[in-house]
This record gives C-alpha cells, sequence and structure tokens, in this order.
C-alpha cells in the first residue's frame, strides 16, 4: 500500500558553468510553465501543452484558473519570467491543488499535491534551481528531497510492470553541462517498462540558461 504524507517538502539544486564556457556577462533567459500532460491509454490520448507558459524576454506573467485534462487536474496557478538589471534571470511558478487519478484504473494511486512551486535563477556562473511540493498524497516522499528522487508505483501483481515512475526535484542538466538547468518538481512517467498506458505528466517546471540571451 502506498502511504500519504502530508509534510512540506523542499529541495535547492544547482549546475555550474564550466570556467571556460563564456568570458562575455551573461544574460540569462528562462522558462516556466504549471505543468504539461501527455498521457496515451489504449486509443485515447490526453495532451496539453505547457500550462499558462512564461518565458524572459515573452509573456513575463501568467496565470491559469482551475483546469482538467482527462484524468488530472491542475488548481489556481501563475507562473512568472523576469531579467533583473544585471542580465539575471528569474523564473517562478507557483500552484495548488493538483491531482491525478489516471493510474486508478489499473490499481494505483490517487496522486495529488495540495501546493507545489518550481523555480530558477541564473547566476554569473551557472543557475540554481529549487522546488516544494505541500501535502502530497498517494507516494511517500523524504522531508528532504535530493535531486531525481524516484518513487517507483509497483504493479497490482507479482512480477507486473511498475505503474509508474515518480520522480521528485526533477533536475535535468545538459552533458557537458553549460550552466543552464531545467527542474521540474514532480514528473509522472507512466508504466516506464511498458504497459497499458504511456506517457508524462509534467508538475511545476522551471527552466534556466544563464548565456541564453546571447
Amino acid at each position: 500500500m502506498v502511504r500519504a504524507t502530508g509534510v512540506l517538502a523542499a529541495a535547492l539544486v544547482l549546475a555550474v558553468v564550466p570556467a571556460t564556457a563564456q568570458a562575455d556577462e551573461p544574460t540569462g533567459t528562462g522558462a516556466g510553465s504549471v505543468g504539461a500532460v501527455h498521457v496515451v491509454i489504449g486509443s485515447q490520448t490526453t495532451h496539453a501543452n505547457p500550462i499558462a507558459p512564461c518565458s524572459v524576454g515573452g509573456t513575463a506573467q501568467n496565470r491559469t484558473d482551475p483546469v482538467t485534462f482527462g484524468a488530472t487536474k491542475y488548481g489556481l496557478s501563475s507562473t512568472s519570467c523576469t531579467r533583473a538589471t544585471d542580465g539575471t534571470a528569474v523564473v517562478q511558478v507557483t500552484g495548488a491543488r493538483f491531482e491525478t487519478t489516471v493510474l486508478q484504473q489499473f490499481g494505483g494511486p490517487r496522486i495529488t499535491a495540495r501546493t507545489f512551486k518550481a523555480g530558477c535563477t541564473t547566476t554569473a556562473n551557472g543557475s540554481s534551481g529549487s522546488m516544494e511540493l505541500g501535502a502530497v498524497t498517494g507516494i511517500t516522499m523524504p522531508s528532504t528531497i535530493p535531486p531525481n528522487y524516484t518513487v517507483t508505483i509497483p504493479g497490482r501483481t507479482a512480477g507486473a510492470p511498475p505503474l509508474a515512475d515518480v520522480v521528485l526535484n526533477e533536475l535535468i542538466v545538459p552533458t557537458p553541462a553549460d550552466g543552464s538547468l531545467v527542474t521540474n518538481a514532480m514528473h509522472i512517467k507512466l508504466f516506464p517498462q511498458g504497459g497499458p498506458a504511456s506517457g508524462d505528466i509534467l508538475i511545476g517546471t522551471a527552466a534556466c540558461d544563464p548565456y541564453g540571451g546571447q
């Protein structure tokens, strides 16, 4: 049985540009979204492009009223993407009342998060990211979440493929590292080893690049 937790969990992640990466003054860029959905079950596809997206140099502020995409819901949420006078970029995503019941038809849990946040900031030599999840149910998570902490939701029977991998504080950094990063507060990967469904559900996405404006 998957247990629930009501603890607020938070994490900070950091990516650093190699010393030889750039010599000019950084002009940071960034983008954020409340989340995104792409779920395929049989012949039925549920898709939602990044929700309430923002970008530095584009849409600086965005928001969404409660929205539903198939079995997945997001509550009132907002995004902000700004650039400071020193050229650094700041992305902030704040959301509430996330819920997905997509796994219940396969015997899995209803996963919820009362609140979620994701953010990132560029620096002189890289980017830092952060996230928070509050009052999560359906999975068990630690009070402090390391990068890419993964909770596997097992199949209903012995030997059955897992229903999902739920990645908390997902950190995506290119190889070789260039100082940019993408962080997702939560990433639900459906049937990662194959099964009757596939797809991804993202909750709270922030991306930063210290030299993206050059």
